[in-house]
Order: C-alpha cells, then structure tokens, then sequence
C-alpha cells in the first residue's frame, strides 16, 4: 500500500487515519502536503462535527518518514509545522486515538490536537535532540501548555520515551484505555462531543488558546444563533436541545 492520508464520514465524525505500516505509519513529505488540504475540506463540510486522528493497525505515528526528506531540514520542519497548525486551527473539537509508537512528528500532530486517548502500552516522544534538530518554537510553546516546562524538558532534552502512565500524569494524553477499549470509548465520547454546541465548542478552542481579541465577536454570535435560549428550554423540559449554530454557517 501506498503511504496515505484516508478519511471517512460517519455520524457527524470523520475519521482521518494515517496509513504507511511499512514504516509504522511514519508520515512522508506528500502526506505532510496534503493533511492541511484534507482538514479545510472536512472543516467546511457542514456534516462533520467533530475530527478523529488515527493511525492504522497498531501504531499511530512513528514521526517523519526520513527517507522522503533528505533535502533541506528546514523544508522538512516547514511542511510538518504547517500540518500541525492546520490541525491546531481546525474549527471543530478534534481527537487523537493513540496506539502503540506516537513520537516525533507524530506526537506533534497528537499534541495539536484537542483532546488525546490512548491505549495502554502506548509510548510518546520528541525526539528532535536524536538527529540535532531545533524544535519549532510554536510546536514547543503547544508541549509546555500541555505538559509544563518541566516534563517539556525532559522530553526534548532526552528524546526517551515515555509511557501512558506518565504520559497521563503529565497531561500528555486525557484518558488511557485497557486494551481493546479505545475505539468504544472513542465512539461514546465523539458521540457526546457531537451532541454539544459547536458555538460553546468554537468560542472555547478559540479562547483556550489563548486569543483575546473575540470577546465581542462571540457574544454576537451567541445573542444571533438562539442556542442559549434553546439549551435552557431543553434543561426545563428535560429533553435533547436542538442546536442550530455550527461552524460552517457562521462567519
């Protein structure tokens, strides 16, 4: 099989997996190409309500294919950057289901993420201090907001590995799954994330990371959509609120 970038669309979750098992689903220079092109076009489909990055079998991301970016390190760290602030700025509650190997390239796709699940047994690492490397500054501002700057560190000082158990104590990952459960948990909790307001959803990514500019913008958009009036009539009469507001139809 080719390396590639596929994606479904299913109950309002597309699902995005990272395919190259020959090299344990390491991402080569076309896959880091097209992953900001595949996340606009899933952003603007009104159908999709919440993103799942996955890799396929038993590994989610061993980091950059090496062998396909022998040419300029700075293109190479340029072509992942932008993958990963596409990621980072997709306007929908986006996940990463974490099997097995999730460093380097891929622990950054993961770390731009919103929310990270693993399985147990998984392992994460940033490894730029293995092959001489300066870590992008946004991608190491991402890891100490995540980790604190203490575990951020250790990780790009050392380059080791380390496994769900830390990775869960240092807010690395939000929950690890025995194995088997990942992708029941990941269903139940995509199906709650699709549930909820995406105007709560949006606002929410937006000031979590850090913007400070959209205050107004915002209430604007709640005093227009009618969600809140409708979350509270649907608390009153204990049912399911109806939520119009979604990301694709706003401005």
């Amino acid at each position: 099989m080719e390396p590639q970038l596929s994606h479904q669309v299913a109950d309002s979750v597309a699902t995005v997996v990272i395919r190259h098992p020959a090299k344990r689903n390491a991402m080569t220079a076309a896959m880091w190409r097209a992953l900001p092109e595949l996340l606009r076009t899933l952003a603007a489909d009104p159908d999709v309500r919440v993103l799942v990055l996955t890799g396929e079998g038993g590994t989610f991301c061993a980091g950059a294919d090496i062998s396909t970016l022998q040419g300029s390190p700075e293109e190479a760290q340029r072509l992942a950057v932008a993958a990963e602030e596409a990621l980072a700025a997709f306007p929908k509650p986006t996940l990463a289901a974490v099997r097995g190997h999730c460093v380097g390239g891929g622990a950054q796709l993961a770390a731009a993420c919103d929310l990270r699940l693993a399985q147990e047994g998984a392992l994460f690492g940033v490894t730029p201090a293995r092959l001489g490397i300066v870590y992008p500054a946004s991608s190491t501002r991402r890891l100490v907001s995540l980790v604190g700057p203490a575990t951020a560190k250790y990780l790009l000082f050392t380059a080791e590995l380390i496994d769900t158990d830390r990775a869960l104590r240092t807010g690395l990952v939000d929950e690890v799954l025995p194995e088997g459960e990942l992708d029941g948990r990941v269903a139940e909790l995509t199906r709650v994330l699709v549930s909820r307001s995406q105007l709560t959803q949006a606002a929410a990514k937006e000031f979590t990371s850090g913007r400070t500019d959209r205050d107004a913008h915002w209430s604007a958009q709640a005093r227009g959509s009618g969600d809140p009036a409708e979350g509270v009539a649907a608390f009153l009469e204990r049912r399911r609120p109806r939520f119009t507001w979604s990301v694709t139809a706003s401005d």
